[in-house]
């Protein structure tokens, strides 16, 4: 039995799986530079002093008028939404640093300090 060329090709076809849209690279990093809600300082996340990152998350929130909330509930959202897709890649000393500027920012807020 001979095997044509258009039998080949056809059995290709039908082996082939489709391509999957190509996946948006680092939509997180897009949101944190693009949020619709806060205009944040460049490389927040990045700083190593709690009280100062939360100091700037305030002023951010404060600012902007296109937030959908209250400015502590945008500025701790951000906060953790940053910790949150930055996962197992976020440093420890960083997340801790991180983890402090929520309670400052708790301060700052005159909210009440987190239990646990």
């Amino acid at each position: 039995m001979a095997v044509t060329e258009e039998a080949i090709q056809h059995a290709m076809t039908q082996v082939q799986k489709p391509q999957a849209p190509a996946r948006q690279a680092r939509w997180s990093q897009r949101v944190t530079e693009t949020s619709n809600a806060l205009d944040l300082d460049s490389g927040v996340f990045t700083w190593h002093d709690p009280r100062r990152i939360a100091e700037s998350l305030k002023a951010s929130a404060e600012r902007s008028e296109r937030r959908k909330t209250d400015p502590f509930r945008s500025a701790m959202s951000m906060l953790n939404f940053y910790i949150n897709r930055a996962g197992r890649k976020l440093p420890i000393a960083q997340r801790a640093c991180l983890e402090a500027a929520k309670d400052e920012l708790r301060k700052l807020f005159g909210k009440t300090p987190a239990t646990g």
